[in-house]
């Protein structure tokens, strides 16, 4: 038998944490809510299935992993996103992203390089229309064949 606060959980919405820009940390930053650095983060950043805001004062030396990014301040290192980055006017990103959409604003200075990657769902659709291609190329050589024999 579970405890009610444990079963009230799950239903409660995703909370969001905010490191604060007077807040320097060195280390591995796991995270399941949605969060906000404004402070220096240096080592590992990974935000999985929320939300990551890099803020105006913002100072990020880590490679991260996320499911969005919003840059507004620094990131150096490189970028996993599975969803969607957005790079703003005043940002700076210094590093590799590999990520399935990108939004580079006028003004925002980025160097490195860019793989866009496409969702899993698709890549599965094309082995089966290549394997319903195949017979019908081995039945055009037979018929070929049964034309020839003919003349």
């Amino acid at each position: 038998m579970s405890s009610p606060a444990y079963r009230a959980e799950p239903s409660e919405p995703k909370g969001s944490a905010v490191i604060g820009k007077s807040v320097s940390i060195k280390g591995e930053i796991h995270s399941r809510e949605d969060l906000t650095i404004d402070g220096e983060v240096e080592g590992t950043v990974e935000v999985q299935d929320s939300r990551l805001t890099v803020g105006q004062n913002g100072k990020v030396q880590a490679s991260v992993k996320a499911r969005e990014i919003i840059v507004l301040g620094t990131i150096l290192g490189n970028v996993d996103v599975t969803d969607k980055i957005d790079i703003r006017k005043d940002a700076k990103l210094v590093g590799d992203i590999r990520t399935a959409r990108i939004v580079i604003e006028d003004g925002a200075y980025f160097k490195g390089s860019t793989d866009i990657v496409r969702p899993d769902a698709k890549p599965q659709a094309q082995p089966q229309t290549k394997a319903q291609a195949a017979p019908a190329a081995q039945a055009q050589p037979a018929a070929a064949a049964a034309a020839d024999s003919k003349r």
